[in-house]
């Protein structure tokens, strides 16, 4: 049966812990994931920052297979606030370990 969900993963090449604890995670749960490099893709960059106000990673959201974006749109942000660990429905970024993880479990990544 092909899966109705995908997370992708917007991302830098760089190195950030964020991202790092992120894909330790997938790992962990063994949880395939796709990844858009933002800056290598100018509206992938440009789609974050609309998104987070910033050039935030990991923002990490699902997709239905194939897609690049949220499969509902995220719920907002307050004027100002940071998008750090913000559950959004479809979205969260820049997560901690147990943030993600209860995302993930929330959306049927990761039984409980």
């Amino acid at each position: 049966m092909k899966a109705e969900k995908e997370i992708v993963v917007y991302r830098r090449s760089t190195y950030c812990p964020y991202q790092r604890k992120a894909e330790r995670v997938f790992q962990q749960f063994n949880i395939p994931y796709r990844e858009i490099m933002i800056d290598r893709d100018e509206e992938a960059m440009k789609r974050v920052i609309a998104w987070t106000g910033f050039q935030s990673v990991p923002t990490i959201v699902i997709a239905r297979p194939g897609e690049n974006l949220p499969y509902e749109e995220p719920a907002p942000l307050e004027p100002g606030q940071s998008p750090r660990g913000v559950d959004r429905g479809t979205m969260i970024t820049e997560p901690l370990k147990g943030e993600l993880i209860r995302w993930l479990q929330k959306h049927g990544f990761i039984e409980e």
